[in-house]
């Protein structure tokens, strides 16, 4: 599928410039039950598949296919519903994320009963064994997003998408507002997520470490275009592409470099891909 937005020329008019690629003929298969990674730089076009795949951005042209059917398609509404329902996206920023007006409960139960996926006394259940899973306590029902740091709204976040049951879970560089550690213990979530419920994990990053770590498999794009796509390890350990090539050899040392100058593993920061569960 390609997706083209018109650019702006002119400081004054702002008259309509030419067409701007996000995306260029990009083709995937996304497999299913895996963590499958979306890499490249600012700009590459990785936020722009997201929200195709999502249903938040429609195609230029081309199509996206979804167990058998074409999502893509205007008049499948009855499929887009289903995708609505079937596809779940945690945004990168997780303050902007989440309403502040409304307290956890509300956020967590409200798309459940709204989709008629389950009645409120259930969903009510369901939302307290997602704030378990995503290791919250039950007294954050009743809090407001401001009173949460931005690790626990992210996995609040991923609760909320959980709630609508859904079989793919796209997450657009999830971590990139948080510290080290707090990265960590989302991709461990993360991790679990797909292991222990067989959910579909498209995750999206620049961190080259981290999807090596994450991912099954990896799909690397640069400005619209893909690059090459297989196995995480064996596109990371021998990139074909020139520009992954150039990717991978801007991937920092580890351990990196204490303040002292010294390659000392006390001295060292660790960064999140080095404390992901094996």
């Amino acid at each position: 599928l390609s997706v083209a937005f018109k650019g702006k020329s002119g400081l004054i008019f702002r008259r309509t410039g030419a067409m701007v690629k996000a995306q260029d003929r990009v083709d995937l298969t996304l497999p299913d039950g895996a963590i499958f990674g979306i890499v490249g730089g600012s700009g590459s076009g990785k936020t722009t598949l997201a929200r195709v795949i999502a249903g938040l951005q429609k195609p230029t042209s081309g199509a996206l296919c979804y167990k058998g059917a074409v999502l893509s398609d205007k008049r499948a509404v009855r499929h887009q519903t289903a995708l609505a329902f079937d596809i779940q996206m945690v945004f990168q920023n997780p303050y902007a994320s989440l309403n502040p007006r409304q307290k956890i409960r509300q956020q967590l139960t409200e798309g459940a009963i709204v989709g008629k996926i389950s009645p409120p006394p259930e969903a009510l259940k369901e939302a307290e064994r997602l704030l378990d899973a995503v290791d919250l306590p039950s007294s954050s029902f009743d809090k407001y997003p401001g009173e949460f740091s931005g690790g626990q709204l992210q996995r609040i976040s991923i609760a909320r998408a959980l709630s609508m049951k859904p079989s793919v879970l796209l997450c657009d560089e999830p971590t990139s507002a948080l510290d080290v550690s707090v990265q960590a213990a989302v991709l461990n979530l993360l991790k679990d997520l797909n292991e222990n419920m067989g959910l579909t994990i498209v995750f999206i990053s620049h961190d080259l470490a981290v999807c090596r770590h994450m991912c099954d498999e990896i799909a690397v794009v640069h400005r619209g275009v893909l690059c090459e796509a297989g196995d995480a390890v064996d596109v990371l350990d021998t990139p074909q592409h020139p520009h992954t090539q150039d990717l991978v050899k801007a991937i920092p040392p580890f351990p990196p470099l204490g303040w002292g100058g010294a390659a000392s593993s006390e001295d060292a920061t660790p960064t999140p891909a080095a404390i992901i569960k094996t």
